[in-house]
């Protein structure tokens, strides 16, 4: 028999006959069949600790620790476990404290077993919708259907869904694709989306050309012939005749020396190459999709990249944008990678509390969703029990150096009459401080001073 609950029930209370009884009876009313039971409540902390429950049943009148503390502590501690109380007293306004302070129900001891057993029974499911729904939420586009290519894409992002609506569309055409956005924002994942779109029977080639010099760029993409150099004894076979009808995928395009840069333009003018060391012209009908973090125009003004092959590549272009303006996607990420990264390092899933996406909504995220996905599983390794500590994500945030682009200033509304620079300095202290909920390391980071020097504006804050 399969148990049920997957995580089993917490059964509290120091009658020791009353717990026995109830066990069996919500297995033989209810099919409830996973349950722990406890009769010291001093137990039931360090007991959540080494084990994870789908929901307690605990009773409010015990000697030692009250079940009305218990439910404090665990509300605090372990958010998305649902508690139900039980007690022989019939009292309304326990009922009605004991709901205000986070319990799922409340229950008479006295009452008929078919309602306890329909109660915990709701727990359990309402338990299991939820979870179901954070996987939901955490893996799906939208509501409405989307192409399977995007499933790999966490996102509920309005800008994101435009993208993908451009995707859909240019995927039939044969011209390039370039992608644009920040380091960590997910720009392979798009490219492989187009792939996906376009030619997902054909093989997706992947190369990162920063770094390579002109010849081990012309051998990596177009290969060689035997004997085309020395140490060349054999035929080498290049990304661009791999990738045959599929896609080829230049990531980090940016960086592309100008020599470079003229042989890339002439495969995608004349779909065609040369092999190292040969005089055999090879045709190529690979799609090609490139990726760059860098500002191109910007480079094309410094004389550091051909408007010519800019211009090609440009056909069709999507920017994907940072996390930063990205914040309905924040908690969606958060909850993803938390699920990934107890699946990958075998641990429990641990609850993610409000308070965490508050903090990390303050943070201007400069490495975008593969920060977030690296601070996760960093914390989550030193993980033992509870909720994810607040602390040890304050302390990454403060770690790292502030980041905020000048163009998230540029629409900011201004009164007629400007403030002062001090008024101005208080505003944004009293701000970084709201943000970072009274840590003034984390304000500090925020704002880009040391805690020091926030201290001191604290300090003359206060004195004024």
């Amino acid at each position: 028999m399969m148990p049920y609950p997957e995580n089993p029930l917490l059964l509290v209370d120091d009658e020791e006959p009353w717990l026995h009884s109830f066990a069996l009876t919500l297995r033989q009313r209810g099919g409830i069949n996973h349950v722990v039971k406890c009769s010291d409540s001093r137990e039931v902390m360090p007991l959540l600790k080494r084990q994870a429950v789908d929901t307690v049943v605990v009773d409010l009148t015990m000697p030692h620790i009250s079940g009305e503390e218990l439910l404090k502590q665990i509300v605090h501690e372990y958010p998305n476990v649902p508690v139900i109380v039980i007690t022989g007293m019939n009292q309304l306004d326990v009922a009605v404290g004991c709901m205000k302070a986070g319990a799922f129900d409340f229950f008479i001891k006295t009452a008929e077993r078919e309602r306890l057993v329909a109660g915990v029974k709701r727990a359990i499911e309402f338990n299991s919708l939820k979870h179901e729904n954070q996987r939901l939420r955490s893996k799906m586009l939208v509501a409405s259907p989307r192409h399977a290519a995007f499933a790999p894409i966490v996102t509920d992002d309005p800008s994101m869904f435009k993208m993908f609506d451009y995707l859909e569309a240019v995927a039939p055409s044969c011209h390039p694709v370039l992608i644009c956005g920040e380091s960590g924002t997910g720009k392979e994942l798009i490219a492989r989306a187009v792939h996906q779109l376009s030619r997902p029977q054909q093989p997706l080639v992947a190369v990162n050309v920063a770094g390579l010099d002109d010849e081990m760029f012309a051998d990596t993409l177009f290969g060689h012939v035997a004997g085309a150099f020395t140490g060349a004894k054999s035929k080498r076979v290049g990304m661009v005749e791999q990738a045959g009808f599929g896609t080829l995928f230049l990531d980090e395009i940016g960086d592309l020396s100008l020599l470079s840069q003229i042989k890339l333009l002439r495969l995608l003018q004349e779909q065609e190459f040369l092999p190292v060391g040969s005089d055999k012209i090879r045709h190529s009908q690979a799609r090609i999709v490139c990726a760059t973090n860098v500002d191109l125009e910007e480079k094309i003004r410094n004389g550091r990249f051909r408007a010519d092959l800019y211009y090609r590549l440009s056909t069709h272009q999507v920017s994907v944008p940072p996390l930063r303006r990205r914040p309905a996607d924040l908690p969606m990420l958060l909850n993803y990678f938390v699920d990934e990264a107890a699946d990958d390092l075998d641990r429990p899933r641990p609850a993610v509390k409000k308070e965490l996406v508050d903090l990390l909504r303050s943070y201007s995220f400069p490495g975008n969703v593969r920060e977030l996905q690296a601070m996760v599983y960093d914390v989550l390794s030193q993980y033992r029990s509870g909720a994810l500590p607040l602390d040890a994500f304050r302390e990454k945030i403060s770690d790292t150096p502030s980041f905020v682009s000048v163009e998230s200033f540029q629409e900011m509304p201004f009164p007629e009459q400007l403030p002062s620079l001090q008024d101005m300095a208080q505003l944004l202290v009293a701000e970084a401080m709201r943000r970072a909920q009274g840590n003034q390391r984390t304000a500090a980071a925020l704002l880009g001073i040391s805690q020091q020097a926030l201290s001191k504006r604290l300090k003359k804050m206060t004195s004024s």
